[in-house]
């Protein structure tokens, strides 16, 4: 096996490390939660994070918020959807394609401006209009591939805006949870120029603000006294953020108590851990790890059908499991198997090499002409667990029970996103074949733009190119049907399409592991990526 690294992976000195925790206010008073992220870089600090989800679990929604947010406060149900910086919504009566939100009122940014109408117009013209002066092209480009069918907004008064989409969906408000708001004053203070944005900081609206960043090294989030939601007062001053791609080195970090909390620990060091009395969190939520197939590239093996079903037979997903020390559970669909609406497909994937053979030799692939193709891959990153090892793991496993040669080329996590929304023979490809990139599947929101034809990238989510009549007529009813029993119905379908006709290598989905010290209080795990940094306390 040869894993090819296409970028110099720097391993987070422990040492550097408490340096530079000595240097924050926080650490010094004993008030902060610490947190070692699996990010290589601090997400961006201008209210639009990169670095995936795990950019908007740290950087995005303590400091920033939507019109719409997530309840995250339960662990027996899938996280639904509350009211944030608008009050309540609907979709218009007399229009369909039309929602209106209705603003909360008394809402301050951190820089002490109010939260109005004309801040979310402002907003929405950074994201989505390329001739404003305020456009970012960066957090366009993330806000466009999570809201692709936006049409477009505008204020009816101070405290309500319609937004309009290019075709009736019911789910936009799931759309809308991803789209965050940042005081416009933050940009006039940095001479409309949004690197300096992020230097100022930039100001939110959310229970934290920003009072610090050091790109590589460290973030600083400070409580909000102003909040406008009092119940919810963060339970600490602040929150340390640092970012330790090395899982190892951030195992050494708990451990030596320069950090409170960890993410993704790694498999090997789990007993130990709990042995030493610190808690191991996991909890099932909606969340895949695959691979994501490269259907439109000129020449891809993976147009046919045939092969992509193959590869979900010849995995073993179990003894993946095993080597994850049982933090992860099989994949064998978008939606969870035991999920009500995995329905009936087809294809019941599971480690069968010799159906996957037969597959693949219906395909044209046989051992004198072995299937070949590059899988491009992360060293670290948001919801990627511990790739390098998966990855070795998945390129022997396909290797031995079906004769399949992978090549892997691993790259940065923000590298591997942006790749992850170009054109599919791009030559930012480098010939990649698939993608692992972690994905949510939370709701139909994320599932009509990972997979509707009309989000093929680099418009969209929809990497792949995949298209599939019966699935596209089943995302149509869930966006325009009333009847609930129609709509679950439709909602099956789809999935079930998904199933058999695959656009992805199903592998596994994550239970989201993580280490933290016994100081560390009140965390909740919700069914959700997202976490509430609210509730946690330190003692």
């Amino acid at each position: 096996m040869q894993i090819h690294n296409a970028f110099f992976r720097k391993l987070f000195c422990p040492m550097a490390l408490a340096a530079l925790l000595l240097g924050s206010p926080f650490a010094r008073a004993g008030t902060a939660l610490r947190i070692g992220m699996t990010a290589a870089d601090i997400p961006t600090a201008t209210g639009m994070p990169n670095n995936g989800f795990e950019g908007m679990r740290f950087l995005g929604y303590p400091i920033f918020e939507g019109l719409v947010l997530w309840d995250l406060t339960r662990t027996d149900r899938l996280a639904v959807l509350r009211p944030g910086l608008a009050e309540n919504w609907e979709q218009d009566p007399a229009d369909t394609k039309t929602w209106i939100f209705h603003l909360r009122h008394g809402v301050k940014f951190h820089d002490g401006s109010d939260f109005t109408a004309d801040a979310v117009i402002w907003n929405l013209d950074r994201y989505f209009n390329a001739g404003s002066p305020q456009f970012e092209p960066s957090g366009a480009a993330i806000s466009k591939a999570r809201v692709p069918l936006m049409a477009s907004y505008k204020k009816i008064d101070d405290f309500t805006v319609a937004i309009s989409t290019t075709r009736p969906a019911s789910y936009l408000p799931y759309m809308m949870v991803y789209v965050l708001f940042t005081s416009p004053t933050s940009y006039e203070k940095a001479g409309h120029d949004w690197a300096k944005v992020a230097a100022l900081p930039a100001a939110g609206t959310g229970p934290f603000r920003i009072t610090k960043v050091v790109p590589r090294q460290e973030a600083d989030l400070a409580r909000f006294d102003d909040y406008w939601d009092e119940s919810r007062l963060p339970k600490v001053d602040g929150v340390v953020l640092m970012p330790i791609p090395e899982a190892n080195s951030r195992l050494a970090a708990l451990r030596s108590g320069q950090v409170d909390w960890i993410e993704v620990p790694p498999a090997d060091g789990i007993d130990s851990l709990k042995s030493a009395g610190y808690a191991i969190t996991t909890g099932s939520y909606p969340h895949d790890w695959p691979w994501f197939y490269n259907i439109g590239a000129t020449n891809s093996p993976f147009k046919d059908v045939k092969v992509r079903q193959a590869l979900n037979y010849c995995i073993d997903r179990d003894g993946l499991v095993a080597l994850l020390n049982g933090t992860a559970e099989p994949s064998v669909g978008w939606l969870k198997a035991g999920d009500q609406d995995f329905g009936k497909p087809e294809n019941r994937y599971k480690f069968d090499p010799a159906k996957g053979k037969a597959l693949l030799v219906e395909a044209g692939y046989t051992p004198a002409k072995p299937l070949s193709f590059k899988v491009m891959i992360s060293n670290s990153g948001s919801g990627q667990m511990l790739p390098l090892p998966m990855n070795e793991y998945l390129q022997q496993n396909l290797k031995e029970a079906c004769g399949v040669n992978v090549d892997v080329d691993v790259v940065e996590w923000q590298v591997l996103l942006t790749v992850g929304r170009a054109a599919p023979d791009s030559p930012s490809l480098q010939g990649a074949m698939a993608l692992n990139v972690s994905s949510p599947s939370s709701d139909v929101g994320v599932m009509a733009r990972y997979f509707s034809s009309t989000n093929f990238a680099p418009n969209g989510f929809n990497f792949e190119q995949w298209k599939d009549d019966t699935f596209d007529a089943a995302l149509k009813t869930i966006e325009t049907s009333t009847d609930p029993k129609e709509i679950e119905a439709a909602y099956r379908m789809a999935h079930e399409r998904l199933v058999d006709n695959p656009p992805w290598l199903f592998i596994v989905h994550d239970l989201n592991p993580r280490a933290m010290s016994p100081k560390v209080k009140g965390f909740v795990s919700p069914q959700s990526w997202f976490v509430d940094l609210t509730l946690v306390s330190v003692q």
